[in-house]
């Protein structure tokens, strides 16, 4: 069998069969609520997608996750995990296919997930059996099979955009990357989200579709004439042919006249009534729990009042957008066939971006732990001369020194002579000791003099 105009290598089981194609192969739902399938009400993805909350969330996680770069990185001696270019791998992580770029190739990943819960990717090798390409299916046209011992198959249906001409070809799992999430029902089938949130969807829609209708028809809800008395049924259907084509369409507002004691009441709840906007607002709400999208990311509700953008986003990452990260970045690691220590990654800067004051912050308190150049990778300025050496400030020690420091023995006090006198207090007491004795000798000596008259002054 050929791929691709290359071999397949394809060995032939006795007998192979589908998985439950009942939940989620084809775009039905067929159990939106409990009796509905004897009720004949079908909700259809197609209706469902139309619904502006289920459109906001899948587009907003499917953009979000796109517009980040996957990288490859390879595992060094010292665990880190580096960037790194491969010939083998690098090409096709940049450029998936001919007709799609890795936006648009990414997009369509997470998008079929989310709509049917499941996502194919057809690899294309070349002669050397190294992926050149990979190609998005069409979920509808793709069916896992199971052989008597237990190996995967996948039934492919025609598909000319990724170059399957045949009417049904049979490839082993090998040769197709299946990402799946929600396998309630069986480990190779996926279920979306729009299980869960059909019928909300759908009642959205109804709700959005009557208030059409009723401000087309002026914001003036429906009603009924009565008569005081018996009227007969053709009486009754020439008033209702003649009311209807003078007061309704663009006639309505126009000031009816009425005889014969009929009167006109209104029969359908004004919008206030049934509380519409209510109503809408919450099955909007039922939809973003489901696909775990804060309501507040599609316009519903009000944003946290807290200014923190980090805050936010790492909210927002870690309860909707991590799952479906990490599972894209094992499919194409266990796809490509990167080993232990090569893989994909998607650089997650543009998506936990901060805003200038904390990133500027947040780059002030890494130093002892980045190098000037690092920080200034993070800002996307070139290196400078000297900026590949860790700094730190001159009283900082390094736990060696520390360690060092405290393996030392603590030495004992040397303990004091008692309240022995120093020899300099000693003279300086002799000395004012004698001091004060000269000073008492010459005052007695200078004691007469002090004591006689003072001379007069002559006339």
């Amino acid at each position: 069998m050929k791929i691709f105009g290359l071999p397949v290598p394809f060995t032939r089981q006795k007998a192979m069969s589908p998985v439950d194609s009942n939940r989620g192969w084809w775009p039905l739902i067929r159990e939106s609520f409990a009796g509905a399938w004897q009720q004949n009400v079908e909700v259809k993805v197609e209706s469902v997608l139309s619904f502006h909350a289920v459109f906001a969330c899948q587009t907003l996680i499917a953009s979000d996750i796109a517009k980040l770069r996957i990288k490859l990185v390879e595992m060094d001696a010292n665990g880190i995990w580096n960037e790194v270019k491969k010939a083998a791998y690098s090409p096709v992580l940049r450029k998936p296919n001919g007709y799609q770029n890795r936006i648009q190739f990414f997009e369509s990943w997470v998008l079929s997930k989310l709509q049917f819960g499941n996502t194919y990717v057809l690899k294309q090798r070349d002669g050397r059996g190294v992926v050149v390409a990979l190609h998005i299916l069409d979920p509808k046209r793709v069916k896992p099979l199971i052989a008597d011992n237990g190996d995967v198959f996948y039934q492919l249906d025609t598909d000319l955009l990724v170059g399957l001409t045949e009417a049904s070809v049979v490839v082993p799992a090998r040769e197709i990357i299946h990402d799946r999430f929600n396998c309630m029902f069986h480990p190779l089938v996926g279920l979306s989200p729009i299980f869960a949130n059909g019928l909300a969807a759908t009642q959205g829609l109804n709700i959005q579709n009557n208030s059409a209708l009723f401000f087309k028809n002026g914001s003036m809800p429906g009603g009924v004439l009565l008569a005081p008395g018996h009227i007969s049924d053709e009486t009754a259907a020439r008033l209702k042919e003649s009311w209807e084509t003078k007061f309704s369409g663009d006639n309505r507002g126009k000031i009816a006249v009425l005889g014969d004691g009929l009167k006109y009441e209104v029969m359908t709840s004004k919008a206030t009534d049934s509380q519409l906007v209510e109503q809408l607002k919450w099955s909007a709400e039922v939809v973003c729990s489901t696909y775990h999208v804060p309501p507040y990311k599609i316009g519903i509700g009000h944003q946290p009042t807290y200014n923190n953008v980090q805050a936010l986003n790492t909210e927002y990452y870690s309860q909707c957008l991590q799952v479906h990260i990490e599972s894209i970045e094992l499919c194409l690691d266990e796809g490509l066939g990167t080993g232990e220590t090569l893989g994909t990654e998607f650089d997650l800067d543009n998506l936990l971006r901060m805003d200038s004051g904390t990133q500027m912050d947040v780059l002030e308190k890494s130093k002892g732990k980045l190098t000037p150049n690092e920080q200034r990778k993070r800002l996307n300025l070139s290196p400078v001369e000297g900026g590949d050496t860790v700094y730190m400030q001159e009283q900082d020690h390094s736990l060696a020194w520390l360690a060092r420091r405290d393996a030392q023995p603590i030495e004992q006090p040397t303990p004091e002579p008692d309240d022995p006198e120093p020899e300099g207090e000693i003279a300086e007491a002799e000395l004012a000791d004698a001091a004060k004795t000269i000073l008492e000798a010459e005052f007695k000596e200078m004691a007469p003099l002090l004591a006689l008259p003072k001379p007069k002054r002559a006339a």
